[in-house]
């Protein structure tokens, strides 16, 4: 199971492991899939603990923790329970295991206590609210062996409802649309990729398991970014219906048009840290994963609206300031035509004084 955090704006790795937090950094190039340029740029921080303290699920024991730091600021952490037994008894595991409160939190305080660790490596370090949880079914082989042809003509439905954490039957619009995302690299591995689960029928899966970590940490750093827009709307939308009150007209909106400036420079630096982190150049399997997992999880939409928030939050902001500015211009008309009234009636008010 994964869960992925938002720590910092930005974090230092190798002060990081300076620190105290014990890791290694290396590419992913662990397997036969990737190539030379493969990877993930800067390395990420990988640090591996026990699982002490964490709660088995429907009979299975965790075997291993891991926590990934990512340089852009974010943390996943990776809990691992061993799978056996027949494949109909994924279905209750993956319903279990669906946004666990007692995972979720395990994982959370994992990150809070190494974030007091290298607090001083992270720029603006705060474990933020929202997380994305994630789960990846990874099989090695099955007993008697299943070729993936035979696994998707005969075990369809039961896979559906593993990969949607579905405890009743399923329709057979519901089995085509789950496992219409795969894809296989070679005659005897699948990967099938859902928005909230996947199944890796793989000896080898550490890069493809890789992908759809990045992919999930990618998720959560979107949805925090536009949480922040959503905040930074509702108070535009406020100031919007409030210009033109009494003194408001008169108010200058330089602070907020800098927020927002800063707001837009966050999100394109952090959008252009994380998109340009993963390097899937000359591998098309993994690319084609990558193109999978984002559609699933909707990355594009994600962007698309961010960008939107963005421009409708500084055009508002922007309109505010064009009518502050003409409301002050036709204010200091007003005081300059008075002020020339008043010139032209001094002299015949002090002639009426002196009669």
């Amino acid at each position: 199971m994964l869960v992925a955090f938002e720590v910092g704006q930005s974090i230092d790795l190798e002060q990081s492991r300076g620190l105290g937090a014990t890791g290694v950094r290396r590419p992913w190039r662990e397997g036969r899939r990737a190539p030379p340029q493969f990877g993930n740029r800067p390395a990420p921080l990988r640090i591996f603990q026990d699982a002490a303290g964490i709660a088995g699920i429907c009979g299975l024991e965790p075997q291993r923790v891991q926590i990934m730091l990512y340089d852009f600021g974010a943390a996943s952490v990776s809990v691992t329970f061993p799978l056996a037994g027949p494949l109909e008894s994924l279905p209750a595991l993956s319903n279990e295991l669906y946004g666990h409160p007692g995972l979720l939190a395990a994982a959370r305080a994992r990150v809070e206590a190494l974030l007091e660790t290298i607090r001083p490596a992270i720029v603006r370090p705060r474990v933020a609210e929202p997380l994305e949880d994630y789960v990846i079914f990874q099989i090695d082989a099955f007993d008697p062996p299943l070729t993936p042809q035979v696994l998707l003509r005969e075990h369809g439905a039961t896979i559906t409802r593993i990969l949607r954490a579905e405890q009743a039957a399923v329709s057979d619009e519901e089995v085509s649309d789950a496992l219409s995302a795969r894809l296989s690299a070679g005659a005897n591995d699948l990967a099938i990729v859902d928005w909230n689960a996947a199944m890796v029928y793989d000896p080898e899966p550490a890069e493809t398991c890789a992908v759809l970590e990045f992919a999930n940490v990618q998720l959560l750093e979107m949805r925090f970014l536009d949480e922040q827009l959503d905040a930074a709307l509702e108070q535009a939308y406020d100031r919007l219906a409030r210009a033109g009150r009494g003194f408001a007209i008169l108010r200058s909106y330089a602070a907020d048009l800098d927020r927002i400036a800063e707001l837009e420079a966050d999100a394109a630096v952090l959008f252009e840290r994380v998109t340009n982190a993963l390097k899937l150049v000359g591998d098309q399997y993994l690319s084609r994963l990558y193109n999978l997992i984002s559609g699933r999880l909707h990355l594009r939409d994600w962007d698309t609206s961010i960008v939107r928030k963005l421009q409708t939050i500084g055009g508002i902001y922007e309109k505010l300031a064009d009518r502050a500015t003409a409301r002050r211009l036709e204010v200091l008309e007003w005081i300059v035509i008075l002020l020339i009234a008043l010139e032209i009636l001094i002299p015949f008010l002090r002639g009426i004084g002196r009669s």
